[in-house]
């Protein structure tokens, strides 16, 4: 059996040591592994290599991904399909592991219906924004690179008279916004998938500075695009300096956290269960606290929605 991976869409931490995973079990299996590099692009473009121990030694404490990852608009054109069937049939490659979000698990339902491929996806994304898991592989790293951010933040605001207004990445998904906030003793929680109230937080927040308060941390999601509206709002309305940071790509980058590395070695592991077992276009996901998989057709037509337990824990920094 020769079986490839491949990460596609936004890289996250925790691919790594899925990659690592990937090469010794498939060994230990009598699975011949392969790399597909470069996502899509690479599948096309016929970036495909036999794996070996050698190329995943010393890897599993690098952030990102060795095996690099891509977008691709030629996917959605047949010939290009084509192309990377031939590919894989080359290598009799008939399965594959894929790294990425929803986008990337509907490209390959086409591409299996078309084709005949395998498919097996394990959700990687900082977002946390894929159906049917409660935990996608990147997101703990990501979430502690944004709270030693805010941390940091809070050092220099605790110093001076200010307000700082922190936007993290996500999407629509307002996930890592809201755990940060959770987690950080935020003044101010903006998400897409909530209301908030200016008006009443203004109230709140100018009692609070009669009470003493003298700086205020606001993280902002970067789906609703107010970020900048939010720091412009403490300046007027609250009649504080302001600073905004928006934390971008850092999020994306870091060491993978120990939590990461444990749950890219069993989303692997699972993964290589189910292609061993013959299971086809399959979801691992982790929900209580369990490994499991689910089509992936109930991924990919269905919207992740975030617990509104976790929102409900916030609605005191929101109106």
């Amino acid at each position: 059996m020769n079986i490839a991976i491949m990460a596609s869409g936004g890289d996250c931490s925790g691919m790594n040591p899925a990659t690592k995973r990937f090469v010794e079990y498939s060994i230990q299996n009598g699975i011949t592994p392969y790399f597909i590099y470069e996502g899509l692009e690479g599948l096309i473009d016929g970036k495909i290599k036999k794996a070996a121990f050698t190329d995943v030694s010393g890897i599993i404490y690098r952030g990102g991904t060795i095996i690099r990852s891509s977008r691709s608009k030629k996917f959605y054109e047949k010939k290009y399909r084509q192309i990377a069937y031939e590919n894989l049939k080359k290598h009799s490659i008939n399965t594959v592991i894929v790294l990425g979000g929803d986008g990337s698990f509907r490209a390959f339902e086409i591409f299996s219906n078309e084709f005949g491929i395998n498919f097996i996806g394990i959700p990687a994304t900082i977002d946390n924004d894929i159906y049917g898991t409660e935990y996608c592989l990147g997101v703990d790293t990501a979430l502690n690179i944004i709270r030693g951010a805010v941390d940091d933040i809070r050092d220099t605001a605790s110093s001076f008279n200010r307000a700082f207004v922190i936007e993290t990445m996500g999407r629509e998904c307002g996930y890592l916004a809201l755990i940060t906030a959770l987690t950080s003793g935020a003044e101010m929680c903006l998400i897409p998938e909530a209301s908030y109230n200016l008006d009443s937080l203004k109230k709140k927040f100018l009692k609070q500075i009669d009470e003493g308060r003298r700086y205020f941390i606001a993280i902002v999601s970067e789906g609703l695009k107010i970020s900048e509206e939010i720091k412009e709002w403490f300046e007027n309305e609250i009649g504080f300096e302001s600073r905004l940071t928006v934390l971008g790509h850092i999020q994306r980058g870091g060491n993978p956290t120990v939590f990461d590395r444990l749950t890219a070695f069993e989303f692997v592991t699972s993964a290589l269960d189910l292609a061993l077992k013959g299971e086809k276009n399959k979801i691992v996901v982790y929900r209580n606290s369990k490994f499991e998989s689910i089509d992936s057709k109930i991924v990919t037509t269905n919207r992740y929605k975030i617990d509104e337990k976790l929102i409900e824990l916030a609605k005191e920094m929101m109106e």
